[in-house]
């Protein structure tokens, strides 16, 4: 569980903040890693669904490490959100960046 927190997984930690927050990645970058460090990408794409004020936009908000709007304002269409995770699963003992495509 503290893996990332550990020295062998502070690297992966480091490439996803800026000044311990979470960078912000367009749709089309992605985390910076070392080619000693290059780990697979593993993506998926989850589509959150509601009724409305119910607090979808706010949490991919803190998932993405952005500040939850203030006010309530009705999402238009779909925003993308992109969210680059490091983890390292038991059953492999490799390492993984998961990116997760958040439709709000």
């Amino acid at each position: 569980p503290g893996w990332l927190l550990s020295p062998a997984g502070r690297p992966y930690l480091d490439s996803i903040l800026h000044k311990n927050q979470r960078r912000v990645f367009g749709l089309l970058e992605r985390p910076a890693l070392p080619p000693a460090l290059a780990v697979p990408t593993v993506t998926y794409k989850l589509f959150l669904a509601g009724k409305s004020g119910v607090g979808k936009t706010a949490l991919v908000a803190w998932l993405g490490g952005t500040p939850a709007p203030s006010a309530h304002h009705e999402t238009l269409g779909i925003e993308a959100t992109p969210l680059f995770w490091p983890a390292k699963p038991r059953a492999s003992g490799r390492p993984v960046l998961f990116q997760l495509h958040l439709w709000d």
